[in-house]
């Protein structure tokens, strides 16, 4: 089979495409033909070896994908050949095929695209864990969305209006506020103005922000606390920026906030009743059309350095997605 395989951590233009035998399997494991996977800033990291943790090497990088179930020894987890899924793991969707437990397997609803579901799971289970389950956003209240149009940013934009919210999205283009407020945003903000906050403070009435969602990170994150709402919640979902910001604590004291910490990868493990009424409620809305999720750019599995340098830059709308199979 073909797929993207890392022997040594490095730049995406080292990364090559090689053809290499089909992984086996194990008992209770099934057999994914994937159609399609999405590439996300994580996946970015990982291939470079700077990510929190490593994958051993060699691996096959991507962890979101969609496809069909090929092989079901014992239909484990109820799965059966030719079922539509859209899937999540630690490595291994940049290929034709993968291998994986019930576990990282999520039936497809009726109608959706493989482009679509291979940039969903992540983004809006991020937005809806983050929004819902730490923040307990509520309907009316003020959501400050940092990086508002990459891929879990836009998914904060539609998931903060399907809850209720005013939504403030910030960004760094005029393409980006623009895309942002196509997919919901009340207004737009661009945070590398001098006086951003004040644009802030204008448009929440003074109030400042209930909730933040920042997948940001850098000195903006700081300034973004300093025009917290009293008893706000500042939730801490990445770094695009690069630069983990150091927030003095006297802050949170002054304004009553809350730094509230999301990292999807733990939820599996840690609060697995939790995703699964969460993932219950994102396909209700997916199915009902009352939610559409947001691709990017789709690229050939022949073009999947271009996927991620496209992914890494500034002018990026959306999570890129890579076209596996037909």
């Amino acid at each position: 089979m073909k797929a993207v395989v890392v022997e040594q951590y490095a730049p995406i233009d080292q990364i090559e495409l090689k053809d290499i035998p089909p992984p086996s399997m194990e008992p209770g494991q099934l057999r994914i033909r994937v159609e399609a996977a999405g590439i996300g800033f994580v996946d970015g990291l990982k291939i470079q070896g700077l990510y929190q943790t490593k994958d051993p090497l060699p691996f096959i990088p991507g962890t979101e994908f969609a496809g069909i179930v090929d092989e079901a020894p014992g239909r484990p987890g109820g799965y059966q050949p030719g079922m539509r899924v859209m899937g999540m793991t630690r490595s291994g969707a940049l290929a034709e095929e993968i291998v994986v437990t019930p576990a990282a397997l999520y039936p497809l609803p009726d109608g959706v695209a493989a482009e679509v579901a291979a940039s969903f799971r992540a983004n809006y289970l991020t937005a809806l864990y983050a929004l819902s389950a730490r923040a307990s956003l509520c309907a009316g209240e003020q959501l400050l969305v940092l990086g508002a149009a990459g891929g879990t940013g836009v998914a904060a934009v539609q998931i903060g209006k399907l809850l209720g919210a005013r939504v403030i999205a910030a960004a760094s283009t005029p393409d980006k506020r623009e895309f942002a407020q196509q997919h919901g945003a009340d207004a737009v903000i661009d945070y590398t103005q001098t006086g951003w906050r004040d644009k802030l403070k204008e448009l929440t009435g003074g109030h400042g922000a209930d909730v933040i969602f920042d997948p940001v990170g850098g000195d903006v994150s700081v300034q973004a606390f300093r025009s917290i709402a009293w008893r706000g919640r500042h939730l801490v979902v990445g770094f695009a920026a690069g630069a983990i910001p150091a927030l003095p604590f006297n802050l949170p004291l002054l304004k009553g906030g809350a730094l509230l910490g999301v990292d999807l990868a733990q939820i599996p493990t840690r609060e697995p009743e939790v995703q699964k009424r969460l993932m219950s409620e994102l396909t209700g809305w997916l199915a009902e059309g009352k939610l559409k999720p947001v691709v990017g750019r789709v690229f050939a599995l022949d073009d999947f350095r271009e996927a991620f340098r496209t992914m890494q830059t500034r002018g990026a709308l959306g999570k890129m997605v890579v076209r596996i199979s037909k």
